[in-house]
């Protein structure tokens, strides 16, 4: 990558950090109020409504990754009359799929008593579920001009936006709860938020990019070039969706929505941690994508074995940390009440582990557009998932519709999409790369067995405990995974990068002591 790529690159990874944190620690805080002020009935319903939710928006699903890829080879050349063109028809499109999700939205309605299976009679769920549908649709308000700050690596802008307005929100929501503890005005502040916060986002935009302001159009042919791209990236997107999304549906409807409270609090864990590793991958695809617009198949290998690097030393911190750590953290958190079992623990790690090591080879599927390739596979994938997940989830409730989510991915795109990928971009057979996730995997499961027993005797009774017990695991793994991948040609080359970046940082004065 050219040092314009990763000072971008740098700048998304540094802002979308700061920008995890502060969401991390006011998470935390939220959630600990909204249990406490409304119950773990309440948060369940709200994970429910917010997979319900997901499903409909597999109207757009895989827009946004059209965009920015349509959107590539313009801003490389600097074409501002193909840009504003683009930009206008994706306008329209957005309006289009705002009528859709609300008018599917609305249909929904009959069956939510179908899905919501609590103990206790729970008033107004119909008006919570519009509120809810509510924010989902202001969400497409204006969002066509801030994908053309991701597409320029600047996703940075976007993020000093978001940040306050995050924050400003998730204050307000703890305030109100406390005040009121009122569900509908907890909605209201996520609705009112979102719009506030893709109107200011659309005009920092529209000052960078003056031009977009414009009203162009793009030829016919062109059109039908994004809608063939978006008719595979639908199929695509729309199978991942049904991976994740239907899981807290069929729990809810399997063993409970109030057991979908409770795996939401580890989810949210879980899916915070993963974000580490989605922050880095995310803020280089478009980075990626000028890589494989401007480079041979050599240069993409060697920049994809860099980042497999780095997803494989934070993948192995991250998923030891969380499959050690997650039931002392809940305990303290919440409580001994709110623990599920360490099996269906084992179960998220899996998927956890499976989804973090794959984030690089998402990365290069997202910027060299390789869904038309791999979409039926992932559509078996999903099926199979509910198949499966229905089946195990009747005998063993949480922890079967969990393995069977890990079952469905290794038997389908796990193994698939890097064979695709080594064939189709860098020319060469991908049995390397699954000797790598192997080896991966086994001295990730190895680590936390380990660790386990190492710090068996750390009797976590508090947060200072917890603090200690997760400073020692993570330190540990950082050790043993920085150790494992030192001496391979991945961990050399972001190890130069790192060395240039801080060189320059240093006004050139910086240089590697020997």
């Amino acid at each position: 990558m050219g040092t314009g790529r990763i000072k971008n690159s740098t700048y998304n990874i540094l802002s979308g950090f700061l920008y995890q944190l502060i969401t991390l620690i006011m998470s935390f805080l939220s959630r600990t109020v909204f249990i406490r002020t409304l119950g773990i009935e309440y948060l369940g319903i709200n994970s429910v409504y917010a997979d319900v939710l997901n499903l409909l928006c597999m109207v757009d699903l895989g827009f946004n990754t059209t965009i920015a890829y349509s959107l590539y080879k313009p801003l490389a050349e600097q074409d501002e009359k193909k840009l504003t063109g683009l930009i206008c028809f994706y306008k329209k499109i957005y309006r289009v799929i705002a009528i859709a999700v609300t008018l599917i939205g609305l249909a929904v309605i009959p069956f939510l008593k179908l899905i919501i299976n609590t103990d206790k009679e729970i008033p107004h769920l119909v008006l919570y579920y519009l509120f809810s549908l509510a924010g989902v649709v202001i969400s497409y308000l204006f969002v066509y001009r801030a994908t053309i700050l991701t597409a320029d690596q600047k996703n940075y802008e976007v993020l000093k936006i978001s940040i306050w307005i995050m924050l400003s929100k998730m204050i307000l929501q703890i305030g109100f709860l406390l005040l009121l503890k009122n569900y509908i005005v907890y909605l209201t502040i996520g609705v009112l938020s979102q719009f506030i916060n893709n109107l200011i986002v659309s005009k920092k935009a529209d000052s960078m990019y003056p031009y977009i302001r414009n009203k162009e159009r793009i030829s016919l042919e062109e059109e039908r070039s994004i809608f063939s791209n978006l008719k595979s990236v639908f199929i695509y997107k729309i199978s991942g969706t049904m991976f994740t999304a239907t899981d807290n549906i069929l729990i809810s409807f399997i063993v409970g929505t109030t057991m979908v409270g409770l795996y939401s609090n580890y989810l949210m864990v879980s899916s915070k941690l993963l974000l580490i590793i989605q922050i880095i991958f995310s803020a280089i695809t478009a980075s990626i994508g000028n890589v494989i617009v401007k480079d041979d198949s050599e240069k993409r290998y060697e920049v994809f074995s860099a980042v497999q690097t780095v997803s494989f030393i934070l993948c192995g911190i991250i998923i030891s940390e969380f499959c050690i750590m997650a039931n002392d953290l809940i305990f303290t958190w919440l409580g001994g009440r709110l623990t599920i079992s360490s099996t269906a623990i084992l179960a998220l790690t899996i998927n956890t582990y499976l989804s973090c090591v794959l984030q690089p080879l998402w990365v290069y599927r997202d910027a060299t557009g390789l869904y038309m390739k791999t979409k039926y596979i992932m559509l078996l994938g999903a099926v199979l998932n509910i198949v499966l997940s229905i089946i195990m989830g009747n005998l063993w409730g949480l922890t079967g519709i969990l393995l069977a989510s890990a079952v469905s991915r290794l038997s389908t795109y796990f193994w698939y999409e890097p064979k695709i990928l080594f064939k189709e971009y860098f020319e060469r057979k991908a049995t390397g790369y699954y000797l790598s996730l192997l080896s991966n995997a086994i001295l990730v499961t190895s680590n936390i067995i380990l660790l386990s027993l190492l710090s068996r005797n750390i009797i976590v009774n508090g947060w200072l405990m917890l603090i200690v017990k997760g400073a020692f695991v993570g330190i540990f793994s950082t050790v043993i995974f920085c150790m494992a991948y030192a001496r391979t040609e991945g961990f050399q080359i972001i190890k130069n990068k790192v060395e240039l970046i801080i060189s320059k940082a240093c006004g050139g004065k910086w240089r590697k002591t020997t």
